[in-house]
């Protein structure tokens, strides 16, 4: 794969995610060849018409290192306080050798608006450590060394593969997990189910999409309570018979 045409530039951004909406629009995205396999792209190309394809989230259109830094500082934080502590660390450390030898105390009063902030602030410093020592500064594009790194779990490095390097993954949180299994598209009962039977269910380049889409319809109209069903535009496709 070449990290060109409708995977974007991987060095971050916003386009990438443009030439996929180009891409949807012109027809040209594979949709699968069983019943399930149409039935799941047909759900993504709904959604993707609903809310687009372009990020909802400032560090989710930007580079790798931008990407694992707001990605880290996400973990159980309102987008709005990930992005302000995002932002902020960036501002002053924008790579990993002034993140490195930032002083943990700057550093958490600058993440002070996230949940865990001290634990995140030390987590940060040290991933920024790593990242010097073993990758030249630079964010590795291998699931493997994304997950050396410390308190970067699965979800954190699909996150920046998704999103920074614009590689095919399955980020998997709170929402993908519970839409899937709503909808009746996996039927799974743990995260790391959710993310091996997606990644074979949906043609690749669908990966790229499945967690923007699948969290900003979460956030807006299938919430884990009281799912707005008569607003959802797939609830014809959906298997829950519970909603408003």
């Amino acid at each position: 794969m070449d990290g060109k045409g409708v995977h974007g530039d991987r060095s971050g951004g916003s386009a990438g995610f443009e030439a996929l909406k180009t891409a949807i629009a012109d027809g040209k995205m594979e949709n699968g060849t069983t019943e399930k396999n149409r039935k799941a792209v047909k759900i993504l190309e709904i959604l993707a018409e609903r809310y687009g394809t372009t990020p909802w989230n400032w560090h989710t259109r930007r580079d790798p290192f931008r990407v694992l830094v707001g990605t880290v500082l996400s973990h159980r934080t309102r987008d709005e306080m990930t992005d302000a502590a995002a932002r902020a660390v960036l501002a002053r450390y924008p790579d990993a050798a002034s993140l490195a030898d930032a002083p943990v105390e700057i550093l958490q009063e600058l993440v002070r608006p996230v949940n865990f902030f001290k634990t995140k602030a030390a987590r940060l410093k040290e991933i920024a450590r790593i990242l010097c020592e073993r990758h030249g500064g630079h964010v590795p594009d291998a699931m493997e060394d994304l997950l050396a790194l410390p308190g970067v779990g699965r979800k954190t490095a699909a996150c920046v593969l998704v999103y920074g390097f614009r590689r095919p993954a399955v980020p998997v949180d709170t929402h993908v997990h519970r839409i899937g299994n709503r909808l009746g598209v996996v039927h799974t009962e743990r995260p790391e189910e959710t993310e091996r039977e997606l990644s074979d269910l949906l043609p690749e380049r669908w990966l790229l999409l499945v967690n923007d889409l699948l969290v900003k319809h979460g956030q807006t109209i299938c919430r884990p309570r009281n799912p707005l069903c008569s607003r959802c535009p797939v609830q014809e496709y959906c298997d829950a018979d519970s909603g408003d």
